[in-house]
């Protein structure tokens, strides 16, 4: 039978007494079962109850009749200790789960590093015995066997061969993912450990760009698969992904032939895009698998027009490796292996498509810390502000970003075309009929009258500005940037009333701004914020009348440790959150150039500063 003890308080004066035999300081009262359920059904309601609330509860049940306050006082704190121990526990049991997954991993991965160093004492070896052996050095005597085998892209065009290249993808995805067929090396700032995001590395002397990362997630395995597999919901440079064939693979898996276009980074290059062949399957341990790689041809690829903004990208064997983990949870490995074709844009820009770094951060890193977001509010570790759910919160973010980067590519099938500019160094100037806002007073939409929706879009090569201290100005100091008129007019545009910012009237902007954190990701790299900026009027007529404006503004890479491929400050108005909402982003992205490349034309650390302010409708050109 469950039994409950207390110790009495208080001194003694050495006799028994009438509320419980043997109660004495310094002996233990012996609680009844249906005490003990009374107590608990009051700790349920109130952990820590008043003296009051305590001298009530005697009052009102006499199952407690034999029971003196002060017991009751010392059973509530014991009650509230056995809590803490239990949680504690708990922590301490999920941190010892983890630290034993991540031991595991970094014994596999010392595993790894040790063959491939005794792989790399062996060729040199050989590599030496050739040059004693023969008078004239070769050059190919010289290449590593750890580089990937450049094969060519292989040919789809013979439905039934798709099988054995899915099979071969896999292989060599599998070397990668565990193995030494591309030579590693630690990604520079990014340590394991147990609250890290995982241990992430970077190619070194393989063909193309690659980075592979492997971490602990507190999710199945069928659904990490199943969030990675979309890659647009994480990859925020992914514009689509769409899958034009289905096929049964081996061990109930699935080959299916997926066309994928990439946003592009700045106004100065062109977009990627793939043409590759991804295949599902469960190997032999019962990991999950999903490896995919480039195909040759344009099958099931999109219309010549659509094609001719997007330069065709190679992807090599590719993927992610998912085993479920001992206590729950899964151990993820990501490899991202790509070839992006860099020979056409300038050389100074190169960089953004040559570094390894680069990939890590945007794509590799991206999709770990994306499943360990949701892990955590899966599981409810993460509470928002205003009682928003998490779900809704990334779904603004991710519109923020997409409208962000819709402008900055300005695709025709999405219905920009250009009105002014060279589109290299000066401001360019487009124009989208397609985008509309809701309407406003007298249901005329103010810019659908004006024929669309105008944006004013530029990029520059900046010199010795930390991208981080250039994105903290930009967030912290609006009033010496901003065109708040340009502001006013377009957050009228949004708004529901009819009668706010009637003919957008003159107005001051005062200059103050009000930032109301949303949301922020699991290592505040990116975070969501409501900004108000306090309007004043110019009239007494008008003081009545409110002329505040509210931004949502998603920030990444304020903090000056950070080490992302991209800094940014993009914002729209906004008057109320629901699904339907309009945003029109606009903003700033800094991208670092600190690569030796660069360094050949700009000896100082040199970030590009893409900016993109949309709509513009009332004016020409507007330059933040």
């Amino acid at each position: 039978m469950a039994t409950a003890m207390a110790m009495r308080g208080g001194s003694s004066d050495g006799g028994g007494s009438d509320r419980g035999a043997g109660m004495d300081s310094g002996k233990y009262v012996r609680y009844t079962p249906e005490q003990v359920e009374t107590l608990e059904r009051v700790y349920a309601d109130c952990p820590k109850p008043t003296s009051s609330r305590r001298q009530q509860l005697l009052r009102e049940c006499p199952i407690l009749a034999n029971i003196e306050a002060r017991q009751i006082k010392v059973w509530f704190q014991n009650r509230r200790c056995r809590d803490k121990l239990r949680k504690e526990s708990s922590r301490l049991e999920s941190v010892n789960r983890k630290v034993s997954a991540m031991n595991k991993l970094l014994m596999e991965e010392n595993e790894r590093l040790q063959k491939q160093v005794s792989q790399l004492v062996h060729e040199n070896a050989q590599v030496r015995q050739q040059l004693q052996n023969t008078s004239m050095a070769n050059d190919a005597s010289c290449e590593s066997n750890v580089t990937t085998p450049q094969n060519p892209i292989r040919d789809a065009s013979n439905p039934s061969g798709l099988l054995s290249i899915a099979e071969e993808t896999l292989t060599e995805f599998l070397s990668k993912a565990t193995g030494t067929a591309i030579e590693w090396v630690q990604m520079p700032g990014m340590k394991p450990g147990p609250d890290s995001v995982g241990i992430v590395a970077i190619s070194h002397g393989c063909r193309g760009v690659a980075a592979r990362a492997c971490g602990l997630v507190n999710l199945e395995p069928t659904k990490v698969v199943e969030i990675l597999k979309d890659r647009p919901s994480w990859f925020r440079d992914c514009r689509s992904l769409e899958v034009f064939t289905v096929l049964p693979g081996a061990n109930g898996g699935t080959i299916e032939l997926v066309y994928t276009q990439l946003y592009a980074p700045t106004t100065l290059v062109p977009a990627r895009d793939f043409w590759t062949l991804r295949y599902t399957t469960i190997v032999e341990d019962g990991s999950l698998v999903v490896c995919e790689r480039s195909l040759s041809g344009s099958g099931g690829g999109p219309s010549a027009a659509s094609a001719q903004q997007f330069v065709r990208a190679e992807m090599l064997p590719s993927g992610y490796l998912v085993r479920p983990c001992d206590g729950g949870g899964s151990i993820v490995h990501i490899v991202d292996h790509l070839e992006f074709e860099a020979w056409n844009i300038p050389e100074v820009l190169r960089p953004l498509y040559e570094s390894s770094r680069v990939v890590a951060q945007k794509m590799t890193t991206a999709a770990l810390r994306h499943i360990r977001q949701i892990a955590q509010e899966t599981s409810g570790e993460v509470v928002y502000a205003l009682g928003r759910q998490p779900a809704v919160l990334r779904t603004f973010s991710q519109r923020l970003s997409r409208g962000f980067n819709d402008a900055i590519s300005g695709f025709n099938d999405d219905g920009w075309s250009i009105m002014a500019g060279d589109g290299i160094e000066d401001v360019v100037v487009a124009c989208n009929s397609t985008k509309k806002i809701r309407n406003v007073s007298n249901g005329v939409n103010a810019f659908e009258a004006l024929g669309g929706t105008i944006c004013a879009k530029a990029s520059m090569l900046l010199q010795s500005v930390p991208p981080a201290i250039l994105v903290r100005f930009l967030r912290e100091h609006r009033s010496e940037w901003a065109d708040y008129s340009m502001d006013a007019y377009l957050a009228s545009a949004v708004k529901t009333s009819t009668c706010s910012f009637p003919g957008l009237r003159p107005m001051r902007f005062s200059g103050s701004q009000i930032i109301m954190p949303l949301a922020h990701t699991v290592e505040n790299e990116e975070i969501l914020e409501v900004v108000r900026l306090e309007g004043q009027p110019l009239s007494h007529d008008e003081v009545l009348l409110s002329r505040d404006i509210d931004m949502l503004q998603l920030c990444t890479g304020i903090d000056e440790k950070s080490v992302g491929s991209s800094f940014q400050l993009v914002f729209a108005p906004i008057d109320d959150f629901p699904d339907d909402a309009p945003l029109v982003s606009s903003g700033f992205r800094v991208i670092p150039l600190d690569m030796k490349t660069v360094k050949r034309f700009h000896p100082h650390y040199s970030p590009v500063l893409t900016f993109c302010r949309s709509p513009c409708a009332l004016f020409a050109i507007c330059f933040c």
